[in-house]
C-alpha cells in the first residue's frame, strides 16, 4: 500500500503539508503553538479546537502507517525501527503536551463555553484523562508498548515444518478442519509444541508488563491497575461489578448450551471424549469448508455480500479494494491476527488479516468490514475525538456484519454448505460468550492479585478455563499445553481488560440479528444511523440508536441464547 496516495479528508489549514510527523521537534512545535496561541473569543476557541483536531488526526495517521507497515512485515528491520522510534521518541514527547492541551481546552471552555450538549462527551473524557496523567508514567507506558511489539514479533516469527513445508501458525489452523483425526492431532501438537517453546519468554514479557502496569496505577493514585484501566478506557457506563454480573450470567445461562453443543459433537463423532483437535472439524466427517482458493476470490465474494446487504456498503468496500486498503494473506514475518485500523486524516479504513482459505476467513473479513463501514459512517464528523466510538459499540458494528452476512453466504457456498457455515458460526458465538467470560475473569484475578506468582497465575487460569470452557474437553496428558492457552490471547498482553467488549458487543449484535430477521430495512436503517454517531454519545445512547438494549442481565441474555439454541435445534 502506498499511503502517500491518500489525501486528507479535508485540506490541512494548520499542519503544513510537508510536515514530517516522525520528527519530534516538528510535532512538539505544533502542540506548543496551540498552547501558546492567544484565544480571546468563542470564534477563536472554535478555530483552536479545529486545529487541535487536525493535528491529532495527522499524528494518529502517522502512527497507524508505521504500525501497519511493521505488522505486515515484522522481519523488515527498517519498518520495525521506524515504529520503535515513533514509540520511543514521538509518543512520550506528546503525552504531556496532550495533557496540557486537555487542560487548556477545559479552561477555554469555561471562558468561552461551547454548546454543552455537543461537547459533553468530550469534556467528560478529557477530565478523566487529566486525572489519569502522571509524568512518571510516560517512560513506563513506552516500555509497555515496546514489550507489546516484542510479543508481536515472537508470534510473527513462529513457523513449523509440516508435510515438507514451512508454515505459519495461522496456516496450521486449517488442518484442524481435516476429517483425518491423526492428521489433526499431529498438526495440533506441532503448533502447540512450537508455542510452548516460547512459553518462558512470553511469561517473562508478561511479568515485566505486569510490574510496569501496577506501577503506572500507583503513580496515578489508583489502588490497582483494574480501576486505572477502566478510567483509561472511559468506562463510565459500566463498572467491574457489571463485568462480574456478565461472568455469572454466562456461567448459568450460556455455558450449559456450550456444553450441549460439545456433547452433541462428541456423539456425532462417535467418540468417548473430545480432544483439543476435535473442536473445529465437521462432526459429520465432511471435508473442511473451503470457500475460496485465492484471496481475490475472498475479496470478490465479500463484495457481493456487502452489496446485497446494502449497495452503499458494497460501493465502500469496492473503493477500499481499489485504493489497496487490504492486506489479507498469511505469510511468514506477518504479525498474527486481524484488525481494522483507521487512517485518521484520510478517514479511510485499512484491513489486515491472515487468510488461508478457511471458513473463518470469510467471517473475519465480514467482521473487519463492519469496522471499516463504521469508520466511513463517522468520517464526516469534524471532531477527531468523536470519529471513534467506544469499543463496546465498535464491536457491535463488526459482529452484526458477520450475522447479517450469514444471510448471503451462498456467494461462497452451496445452500447446504452455507447452512453448515451458519451453524458453525452460531456455535462459535456461544463459545465466544463463554470465552470472553474466561478471559475477563482471568484478567480481573490477575490485577486484583498484583503480587501473585507465575505458578499461582497458572493455577488460576486452569481453574477459570475449566469453569467456563473446558469441562467437556479431555486434556489428559496435555495439561501443560492447557495451562499456557492464555498466551495466545494477545489482548491480555497488549490491551489489558479489552475483551469484555466482545461479549457486550456480541449481545448487541445478536439483538440486531433478531431485529433484521423481523424487519430487515428498519434494522439496517437503525444500524447505519447509529454508526454515524461515532463517539458523540454514551454507550446506552448508541445501543438505543441501533434499536437494542445495553444490559448484561439474564433478562437480555437468556432470550438471545434461546434464539440461538432454537436455530441450532438444541
Amino acid at each position: 500500500m502506498n499511503f502517500d496516495q491518500l489525501s486528507p479528508y479535508t485540506p490541512r489549514t494548520f499542519v503544513d503539508e510537508s510536515a514530517d510527523l516522525t520528527r519530534r521537534d516538528e510535532v512538539t512545535a505544533y502542540y506548543q503553538e496551540l498552547l501558546n496561541r492567544a484565544v480571546t473569543s468563542q470564534a477563536e476557541f472554535e478555530q483552536w479546537v479545529r486545529d487541535e483536531s487536525e493535528l491529532a488526526a495527522a499524528l494518529d495517521q502517522q502512527g497507524s502507517i508505521l504500525y501497519i507497515r511493521m505488522t505486515c512485515e515484522t522481519g523488515n528491520a527498517v519498518y520495525v525501527e521506524q515504529y520503535k522510534d515513533f514509540l520511543q521518541n514521538i509518543v512520550p514527547s506528546v503525552k504531556p503536551l496532550e495533557n496540557a492541551i486537555s487542560r487548556r481546552f477545559l479552561d477555554l471552555n469555561a471562558q468561552y463555553p461551547l454548546e454543552a450538549g455537543r461537547y459533553r462527551m468530550l469534556e467528560r473524557n478529557l477530565r478523566a484523562d487529566i486525572e489519569l496523567f502522571s509524568q512518571e508514567n510516560v517512560p513506563l507506558q513506552t516500555d509497555v508498548q515496546m514489550l507489546s511489539q516484542e510479543y508481536q514479533s515472537i508470534f510473527g516469527e513462529m513457523t513449523v515444518l509440516f508435510q515438507g513445508q514451512e508454515r505459519t501458525l495461522p496456516e496450521m489452523a486449517k488442518f484442524q478442519e481435516e476429517p483425518e483425526r491423526n492428521l489433526r492431532e499431529q498438526a495440533w501438537r506441532l503448533s502447540a509444541e512450537r508455542r510452548i517453546e516460547k512459553a518462558g519468554h512470553l511469561e517473562h514479557v508478561f511479568d515485566t508488563m505486569l510490574g510496569l502496569r501496577n506501577a503506572i496505577a500507583r503513580n496515578a493514585g489508583f489502588a490497582n491497575f483494574m480501576d486505572y484501566q477502566f478510567q483509561d478506557y472511559h468506562r463510565f457506563d459500566y463498572r467491574p461489578e457489571h463485568c462480574r454480573r456478565y461472568h455469572e450470567t454466562v456461567r448459568h445461562c450460556v455455558v450449559p448450551l456450550w456444553e450441549k453443543i460439545l456433547q452433541r459433537r462428541r456423539r456425532m463423532m462417535g467418540l468417548d471424549s473430545l480432544r483439543p483437535w476435535d473442536l473445529t472439524v465437521d462432526p459429520q466427517g465432511r471435508g473442511p469448508l473451503r470457500p475460496f482458493s485465492r484471496t481475490d476470490d475472498l475479496i470478490a465474494g465479500a463484495h457481493r455480500i456487502f452489496q446485497r446487504i446494502d449497495p452503499q456498503l458494497g460501493a465502500q468496500f469496492q473503493e477500499m479494494t481499489g485504493l489497496g486498503l487490504l492486506d489479507l494473506d498469511s505469510r511468514k514475518g506477518k504479525a498474527p491476527g486481524g484488525y481494522q485500523n483507521t487512517l485518521a486524516e484520510a478517514r479511510k479504513p485499512f484491513i489486515f488479516m491472515n487468510s488461508v482459505g478457511m471458513d473463518a476467513d470469510v467471517r473475519t473479513l465480514l467482521h473487519e468490514g463492519g469496522h471499516a463501514f463504521h469508520a466511513l459512517a463517522s468520517a464526516a464528523e469534524p471532531l477527531y475525538a468523536y470519529r471513534h466510538a467506544p469499543m463496546e459499540f465498535c464491536e457491535v458494528a463488526s459482529m452484526s456484519m458477520e450475522l447479517l452476512g450469514n444471510e448471503y453466504l451462498e456467494e461462497f457456498y452451496s445452500l447446504e454448505d452455507a447452512r453448515r457455515s451458519i451453524e458453525t458460526h452460531l456455535e462459535q458465538i456461544i463459545h465466544i460468550l463463554a470465552w470472553v467470560a474466561t478471559i475477563d475473569a482471568f484478567q480481573h484475578w490477575i490485577y486484583e492479585h498484583p503480587d501473585h506468582s507465575r505458578e499461582e497465575r497458572t493455577q488460576q487460569w486452569d481453574k477459570i478455563y475449566q469453569d467456563f470452557d473446558g469441562a467437556e474437553i479431555n486434556w489428559s496428558g496435555l495439561e501443560h499445553y492447557r495451562r499456557t492457552l492464555w498466551h495466545r490471547q494477545l489482548h491480555i498482553f497488549e490491551v489489558p481488560f479489552y475483551y469484555i467488549e466482545y461479549g457486550i458487543a456480541q449481545l448487541g449484535a445478536l439483538q440486531i440479528w433478531k431485529n433484521y430477521r423481523d424487519n430487515p430495512p428498519l434494522a439496517l436503517e437503525r444500524y447505519k444511523s447509529a454508526l454515524t454517531l461515532g463517539g458523540s454519545r454514551s454507550l446506552p445512547e448508541l445501543f438505543a440508536a441501533a434499536g437494542i438494549e445495553f444490559d448484561f442481565s439474564d433478562k437480555t441474555i437468556r432470550p438471545l441464547v434461546e434464539a440461538v439454541s432454537m436455530e441450532l435445534d438444541l
